[in-house]
């Protein structure tokens, strides 16, 4: 079953115990997804579902609350398994006239809305009965999409009065639905995930709110051990490049000068850098004596790639004293400003 199967199921398993409350999730069912067929002898209300669930919720809510038997009616594809379209008739006129009039989608005068429309209708006008009407709304026309895959919640309206009435329902609980225009239909959707678990907790779907709060748990978990794991790698790739650089500029001075002709301090580090190509400056500003701080330490390998780039420039055996390293009042300057750190 999929999520948002499951998540009809558990809406239509639920029948709210006011009858206010029940003429309003009834509203939203023929609103979204019924019309009214009139002929001599009268009019019919018929709603049309390819989900079982939402068929059994609708005949269920017309039984305990205006105490009417309807009929059901299952078309099936042909040499298809699976149940086609469900649908669901008030037949009898007087029975599909009280529905009509306690929706207010029946006028005093008997006159049918030709949309359906419940714009400015007083069964949405509390909340619970809003809670309601969005239930229902779902069950006609909605569609949630799997949690694992991405997030988006959407009721597809056949006018754009309909949708806009029903974005202004769902905004009135604190939420942001917005409208857009697919094929026929004005749709309205969220694609946020805390907006999704909000509305499925306005519908009182309570076990698909806490399935997906699981999922978007275990997703931002991954997400965050996927981030760490990349800067860790990106830190160590750069870590690596640079440590590479460094020996490489190493043996050119070896080659081309001798790392015996460097100053002491560079001379050390070379040395130090060459013997343990995998340590950190901090590793490596330990083992000197006295010990030398990261800054100091990186200090001394730029010299040392400078004084490579310049041997490979020239293709000399000689360093002049600019190149050959600080003088020893900057290492001085150096190591002081790193035991502040």
């Amino acid at each position: 079953m999929s999520y948002a199967s499951s998540v009809k199921e558990e809406l239509a398993g639920q029948v709210p115990a006011a009858r206010h409350c029940k003429i309003a999730e009834i509203a939203a069912i023929i609103s979204l997804c019924g019309r009214i067929a009139c002929q001599a002898k009268g009019c019919k209300i018929k709603i049309q579902t390819e989900n079982r669930a939402v068929a059994r919720k609708y005949f269920t809510l017309l039984r305990k609350t205006f105490n009417i038997i309807a009929d059901v009616s299952i078309k099936r594809s042909p040499g298809s398994k699976k149940s086609g379209a469900y649908g669901v008739i008030v037949g009898d006129y007087e029975d599909a006239k009280r529905v009509l009039m306690a929706t207010k989608l029946m006028g005093e005068d008997g006159e049918i809305r030709e949309d359906l429309s419940i714009t400015r209708n007083v069964v949405v006008k509390q909340a619970c009965c809003r809670r309601a009407f969005i239930r229902g709304a779902f069950l006609a026309a909605g569609s949630i999409s799997d949690p694992e895959q991405s997030y988006h919640f959407e009721i597809a309206c056949a006018a754009r009065p309909k949708a806009l009435q029903l974005k202004a329902i769902i905004n009135s609980f604190g939420l942001d639905a917005k409208i857009v225009a697919r094929k026929r239909y004005f749709v309205v959707y969220m694609k946020e995930g805390s907006q999704i678990v909000d509305i499925l907790n306005v519908m009182e779907a309570h076990r698909s709110l806490m399935d997906l709060e699981n999922i978007r748990i275990l997703k931002e978990m991954r997400g965050q051990v996927n981030r760490q794991v990349n800067c860790e790698t990106a830190n160590l790739n750069k870590t690596v490049s640079a440590a590479v650089k460094q020996v490489e500029d190493i043996r050119t001075i070896q080659e081309y000068l001798g790392l015996s002709n460097l100053p002491e301090n560079l001379e050390e580090i070379a040395r130090l850098r060459a013997e343990k190509p995998e340590a950190t400056l901090k590793e490596l500003g330990e083992a000197l004596d006295p010990p030398v701080g990261k800054s100091g330490v990186n200090h001394r390998l730029r010299k040392l790639g400078a004084i490579a780039q310049s041997l490979r420039k020239k293709n000399v055996g000689s360093v002049t004293e600019t190149e050959s390293g600080p003088s020893e009042k900057e290492e001085e300057d150096y190591d002081q400003k790193d035991s502040y750190r």
